[in-house]
């Protein structure tokens, strides 16, 4: 078992993106959270990179979709996320904060903006479209909608961050199995350790 103060689990996920990036799907990621009826809730999320200088996971997600209400009764998600070029497979657990348009924290605030202009204006156009999972009217959406480029999120756009706290790390190719946990030393200071199970 080895302890690394930086996350040894990083290189390997940017390793898996780097050489599976000629495959669109390879973006594409599960994430499952608790149900209000305690059962579990998966659906696919996009990878939207990381948080600068951190190993919080981005993803977008629009406030009026489950997931939310699923996450702020629990806090606490999985990302399972397979490369099928090489094999790999990422199982990251942690806890998710959820960024909306009604935090008082101003820093929070220019994150979920900094992360909403990083979107195409067709990826913004879909969290000013009926909200997710409500019943369909029969109506045809308004091809007409406008949203102007310059202007910024949207009251429905939520910012998530995926706080990792332990990665389990699956390489099929190599048959080869790593476990990473966080912990907090005494000082304080997170730190990582690692060690090689069966797979």
């Amino acid at each position: 078992m080895g302890t690394t103060a930086v996350a040894p689990w990083k290189q390997l996920l940017f390793g898996a993106i780097e050489a599976n990036s000629h495959l669109k799907h390879s973006s594409y990621a599960q994430l499952a959270t608790i149900g209000v009826n305690g059962r579990p809730s998966n659906r696919t999320v996009v990878f939207r990179g990381f948080e600068e200088n951190s190993e919080r996971i981005q993803i977008n997600t629009d406030a009026r979709s489950r997931k939310i209400q699923e996450l702020k009764q629990c806090p606490f998600s999985e990302m399972c996320w397979y490369f099928s070029d090489t094999w790999e497979q990422f199982r990251i657990n942690g806890r998710v904060e959820v960024i909306d348009a009604s935090s008082s924290d101003q820093t929070k605030l220019q994150l979920r903006e900094k992360a909403w202009f990083a979107n195409s204006l067709k990826s913004r156009l879909m969290y000013i479209c009926p909200a997710p999972g409500s019943p369909y009217n029969g109506e045809q959406p308004n091809q007409e909608v406008k949203l102007d480029p310059s202007s910024g999120p949207v009251a429905d756009y939520c910012l998530l961050l995926l706080e990792p706290e332990k990665v389990d790390y699956l390489n099929l190719k190599s048959n080869q199995r790593l476990l990473f946990s966080s912990m907090i030393s005494e000082a304080g200071e997170k730190y990582w350790t690692s060690e090689k199970v069966n797979p």
